[in-house]
């Protein structure tokens, strides 16, 4: 009696995975069935656990660090809802003695696509939780964040790093954010 190592439903499952990564790889720069373009000068460090892609963004003039651009996706109907998030994100920053650190909440549509954005700065307290490294915070810290409403769960986008690498790329992550679109 001969015995194979594969059935033909074995083949089947490993091709079908085979294809999923590699559309994976090649459409890296899509999730919740939505699509962008990184912006000239962004270094793409690709996908990491919980995040769709990641930027790497030189420092600018005078500051010691760069920023980072994480692009978030969890599922349809995961990741936590719009306020929530907003909340969680205004709460990683501090204003002058310890106050919460002021923030400008905005809406807009961009190619038919929700977009809630958030600015604010202060001292950075970044994650909390078991996952988090050092809660010290750091001084001088911004962030630009957006969540996309896309047609299989929302998108969630986050700049953070020093206040002045951040504004000198507040055009690029406005570019960011006008290049998403659904994927066609």
């Amino acid at each position: 009696m001969r015995h194979e190592s594969y059935t033909p439903l074995m083949r089947r499952i490993l091709v079908l995975l085979w294809i999923g990564l590699c559309s994976v790889m090649i459409l890296a720069e899509s999730a919740g069935g939505l699509q962008w373009t990184t912006p000239e000068g962004w270094k793409n460090e690709g996908a990491l656990p919980m995040r769709a892609a990641t930027y790497a963004v030189a420092p600018a003039a005078g500051d010691k660090a760069g920023a980072e651009c994480a692009v978030f996706y969890f599922g349809s109907g995961q990741g936590g809802s719009i306020d929530a998030n907003l909340e969680r994100w205004k709460g990683q920053f501090q204003g002058p003695g310890g106050k919460p650190a002021a923030a400008q909440i905005a809406k807009r549509t961009l190619h038919g696509l929700n977009v809630t954005t958030i600015d604010t700065a202060g001292e950075y307290s970044g994650m909390s939780g078991p996952m988090a490294g050092s809660s010290r915070g750091v001084p001088g810290y911004r962030l630009l964040g957006a969540i996309v409403e896309g047609p299989r769960g929302n998108v969630f986008v986050k700049f953070t790093g020093p206040a002045k690498t951040i504004a000198a790329n507040q055009q690029k992550f406005e570019q960011l954010l006008g290049s998403f679109q659904p994927v066609q």
